[in-house]
């Protein structure tokens, strides 16, 4: 008995519940059951389905007695399972719409290579290099069908896919689409390589003008016959189904056409052969019928094809093209003739035949193209944004922001256009109730929202206007008007023009305060102000901009000066100038303070002092904003105009705290720590709380690093910080309009007084200009210890130099621990802006963020601190960085996060090994992170032969060969010298790391 008779009689005799494979699919065969299942007016599962189960079976890896993968074996099984997959897409016909919808790039590739194969093409060849004429028709056909579904595969990637919501994570299935993806990126990479190749191949199918034929079940059973029962009958031209040539050349036009159409973005010319061809495909649609059996073309696709390759083609001189207005608009922006685009859209407005998303389109492009600095674009983008206003009022929808922030400034030529856009939007002869309603109902509400009364009577006294609105209604608006501004005083009669009206006082006075709330130069200020005082004497124009703030301490003197004119233009200079530096106009201004020092030394010593001391401010600000910031020191008369402040004794001056307060940090942030601790005078430190506290930190950096006995300044620094944040939680606004924190308490050292250290809430921030690393160090690890004292604190905060400080307070409760704690990050924030990249600095942030259980943002900076001191782990972090304490810190963070396979690896990196966790990690089946990807950044051979014995007991085969795969690797043998085990667990360090910072970063 032959092998196959023998597995046939196995398979009738043996219970059906255990057939061998091989068995089963013959039997299968035999029975035609696969004709049967097609035959089915509702087959279950659909045919095309089955192509998957069969291919899936097909391509099924082996597995040997070693326990190794092997590719699928090329036996009668597996062709068996080809052949019914090929089978079931020829009782689909081939219909590519079908099988691109329900399977998969991957699947239908092995599908049509599978094609190919049993169709006699060899392997290798290139189809370009193949003559389609001479070739068998199911032959050529294959090789038509399989570049078809290339380019149409190479269109369809192009297209946005909307991602399918995503379920529960289960890895297996992740690890499958993840493997379809990369599989599919691949395919779709060799198909792009082959696009040109493809092309030609159907190019020349264009030119074979004779019927062809496709594989049917019946063919493809005679191809698996032996080949001496085959008779040559699958040669023949009548073999298989017919596919006529009208039908080939529309299906090969049309997918030619959306191909060309794709290119076409890069290459503007090819426009042309997609619309040649999609034109065609229109001509033989035409003469064939749409009823077509094996032509299956989306006409409503194509009709817009043909639309979008007329506008894109389009000439100007073409008037047959320009019929449309989608053409004329495309023309337009395309030779920049904006005025005709306008026009356009004006003619539009009464028609209404644009959709609300092209015109949207259109003005968004206008937009882009002004922002990228063509600032003549400016007056089209207003025109059409008008013109599509006025279309959406007629059309009862919502007025885009757009138009109203267009309008913010309105002027006499954005009014007539408006006008001229709305009397040309609508024919009142013809129009009906609701358009006439409507329109009147916009421009009512424009009158309404302006401010200015111009404006107001270009409208009103508009034709168009005073057709729309009746008698009645414009008194009504009238009266609104009136109600809204007392000063307005309209006419119920249309004016005839504006220009007749004569300009009144109220107008003046109003345009010349306008001026006055615009300038910044100090000779035009005084100009405007003389004006407005020789037209009345009743009012204070310091008051028309709630915009201009001066602190109360300067206020009360300013305020104080008789002449109604000195008073306005001193408050305004002062005003204009301190807004100018908040903002950073320097040079402004520097020419208002100017202005003003030179105005009040003429009667008020006082008030001359006041601008000598902002000016010395400005002074500040403008080094360090600018030689300052590239590290370029101040010049000696600065320095020792800031020197000449803080001694100053000037009896009833009004100070500003926060001159004192930049002082100060001046001095320290250019390390002017000799005069700060030797030459300043005493009476200036027992009376300047400012002075006294930069005394104490220019002595205590001086000092840094030092011997034990240097840490005496330390001491005095930190009792007066602690004395400083013994609060009663009463809070005190200061004369310059800040809040401080008041203590109550009995100072030793007489220095502290309310607003030492300012409070923004509870925040204490004086430290904040400070800029030099050290300083801001010296402070962070004071503020740090002060923080770590706290006798409920669970995770202490690491940070430089933190031993210098005490190790305890007597009296822990009269200290604010909540303002300490906001102090903290505040300040670790500061720092973070001076300079990113200080990497004691990072540590802290991380160990905020892990003390506060924000344990990803705490993994973000550890990782941040080991990059910025390594060039991104490409050298060893440094072990005072990576401390165990470090370590174990991102050990509990991994753990939190569910990250158990990092947890394992971090365990590598203490001094000491800490296997317990590393194994407890392990041993947790639900990991958040890659897991067995992981193992090749783990050097512990006890670590990887743990992993090796619990996927054994699990019996996870697949991740059990990762780790042996891992520990056999030669560098990790224990009999190797110290040097190369150390450098191979260092190169495991460096990709680990790295690894986690894309992840974290």
């Amino acid at each position: 008995m032959s092998a196959e008779a023998a597995d046939r009689e196995a398979a009738t005799s043996s219970r059906p519940c255990t057939p061998p494979q091989t068995s089963w699919f013959e039997f299968v065969l035999e029975e035609a059951l696969l004709e049967q299942h097609l035959q089915k007016p509702s087959p279950d599962p659909p045919p095309v389905q089955l192509i998957v189960q069969f291919l899936e079976q097909a391509s099924k890896p082996s597995v040997n007695e070693q326990n190794q993968v092997q590719p699928p074996p090329d036996n009668k099984r597996n062709r068996i399972l080809k052949l019914l997959a090929l089978k079931v897409a020829a009782h689909l016909k081939w219909d590519l719409d079908v099988l691109e919808k329900s399977l998969s790039v991957p699947v239908l590739n092995m599908l049509l290579n599978e094609l190919l194969c049993i169709s006699k093409v060899p392997p290798g060849t290139k189809h370009v290099d193949v003559d389609l004429s001479s070739l068998p028709p199911t032959t050529a056909m294959a090789i038509i069908l399989y570049n078809r579904w290339a380019i149409r595969t190479i269109v369809q990637s192009s297209f946005p896919v909307k991602q399918a919501k995503p379920g529960p994570p289960q890895l297996n299935v992740m690890s499958q689409i993840q493997q379809e993806k990369e599989l599919t990126e691949n395919i779709l990479k060799v198909l792009k390589e082959q696009a040109a190749d493809s092309i030609l191949v159907l190019e020349g199918a264009l030119k074979l003008n004779k019927d062809l034929y496709v594989h049917t079940i019946r063919t493809l059973d005679l191809l698996a016959m032996e080949p001496g029962m085959v008779n040559g009958e699958t040669e023949s031209s009548t073999a298989g189904l017919k596919i006529s040539a009208e039908e080939l050349q529309c299906q090969v036009c049309y997918d030619l056409g959306a191909i060309y159409f794709q290119q076409g973005s890069t290459n503007v010319a090819v426009h042309e052969k997609a619309k040649e061809k999609f034109f065609k495909t229109k001509e033989l649609i035409a003469k064939n019928g749409s009823s077509s059996l094996h032509c299956t073309i989306d006409e409503e696709r194509l009709a817009g094809y043909c639309q979008a390759c007329e506008v894109l083609t389009s000439s100007s001189d073409d008037a047959s093209q320009q019929a449309t207005p989608y053409s004329k608009i495309h023309s337009c922006m395309k030779t920049g003739k904006y005025q005709d685009l306008v026009k356009i859209f004006l003619e539009d407005n009464l028609t209404l035949s644009l959709p609300e998303q092209f015109r949207q389109s259109v003005l968004r492009e206008l937009f882009q193209k002004a922002q990228q600095g063509n600032d003549a674009l400016d007056e089209v983008c207003f025109k059409v944004c008008v013109c599509n206003t006025v279309c959406d009022v007629l059309q009862d929808r919502i007025i885009d922001i757009q138009f109203c922030q267009l309008f913010l400034k309105p002027s006499k030529e954005k009014i007539d256009f408006l006008l001229e856009v709305c009397s040309g939007s609508i024919n009142l002869e013809n129009a009906s109730e609701e358009l006439r309603r409507r329109m009147a109902a916009f421009l009512k509400n424009l009158c309404l929202g302006m401010e200015d009364l111009q404006f107001v009577f270009m409208i009103s006294s508009h034709e168009l206007f005073i057709k729309l609105l009746k008698d009645d209604e414009r008194k009504l608006l009238i009266d609104q008007m009136r109600k809204r501004s007392p000063r307005i005083n309209l006419c119920t009669k249309p004016v005839t023009s504006f220009y007749d009206i004569p300009a009144s006082a109220s107008v003046n006075i109003g345009q010349l305060e306008h001026q006055l709330i615009l300038s910044v130069d100090p000779w035009r200020i005084r100009q405007i102000l003389i004006e407005l005082h020789g037209m009345t004497s009743e009012r204070q124009f310091w008051t028309i901009s709630n915009k201009w703030e001066v602190p109360n301490v300067y206020g009360n003197v300013i305020l104080g000066i008789k002449d109604s004119l000195t008073r306005d233009l001193v408050y305004i200079l002062m005003a204009k100038g301190l807004h100018c530096c908040a903002i950073k106009d320097f040079v402004h201004a520097k020419q208002l303070f100017a202005a003003c020092l030179e105005l009040v030394t003429e009667f008020s010593p006082k008030l001359r002092q006041v601008m000598l001391n902002e000016m010395l401010l400005l002074d500040i600000y403008t080094h360090e904003a600018g030689p300052g910031a590239s590290g370029e020191r101040p010049p000696s008369d600065l320095i020792s105009r800031v020197r000449g402040y803080l001694e100053m004794r000037v009896p009833d001056i009004p100070l500003r705290q926060v001159i004192a307060e930049e002082c100060v940090a001046f001095l320290l942030n250019w390390c002017e720590n000799e005069y700060l601790t030797m030459q300043v005078p005493l009476s200036l430190v027992q009376t300047n709380p400012y002075v006294k506290l930069g005394q104490l930190l220019a002595a205590t950096c001086k000092e840094l690093p030092g011997p034990k006995e240097s840490r005496r300044t330390a001491k005095d620094l930190w009792e007066v910080v602690v004395q400083i944040c013994s609060v009663s939680n009463q809070h005190k606004r200061g004369n310059d309009g800040r809040v401080s924190l008041i203590k109550h308490r009995e100072s030793t050292l007489g220095i502290m007084y309310s607003g030492v250290l300012l409070a923004h809430g509870n925040t204490f921030f004086f430290f904040f200009p400070i800029q030099e690393p050290l300083v801001l160090t010296t402070i962070l690890s004071l503020f740090v210890k002060l923080h770590n004292v706290r006798e409920d604190i669970v995770n202490d905060i690491a940070a430089e130099y933190i031993s210098i400080w005490p190790s305890s307070i007597p009296n822990l409760q009269s200290v604010d621990f909540e303002a300490v704690a906001i102090t903290v990050k505040e300040l670790v924030s500061y720092a973070l802006t001076i300079n990113a990249n200080n990497h004691f600095w990072l540590i802290i942030q991380a160990d905020i963020y892990f003390a506060t259980n924000q344990y990803s943002a705490a993994l973000h900076y550890y990782l941040q601190a080991g990059a910025v001191c390594s060039d991104f782990f490409n050298k060893m972090v440094p072990p005072d960085v990576y401390t165990d304490q470090v370590i174990k810190r991102m050990i509990k963070c991994c753990s939190l996060l569910n990250c158990h396979t990092q947890v394992a690896i971090l365990c590598q990196f203490l001094r000491e090994v800490d296997y317990k966790t590393a194994f407890k990690a392990l041993q947790e089946q639900n990991s958040h992170d890659a897991m067995d990807s992981y193992y090749e950044y783990i050097w512990d051979v006890t670590i990887l032969e743990y992993l090796t014995y619990l996927h054994h007991k699990r019996g996870e085969t697949d991740k059990r060969q990762i780790a042996i795969k891992a520990i056999g690797q030669t560098e990790l043998n224990a009999s190797n010298p110290e040097e190369v085990l150390q450098l191979a667990a260092q190169r495991r360090k460096k990709k680990f790391l790295q690894a986690m910072a894309k992840l974290y970063f």
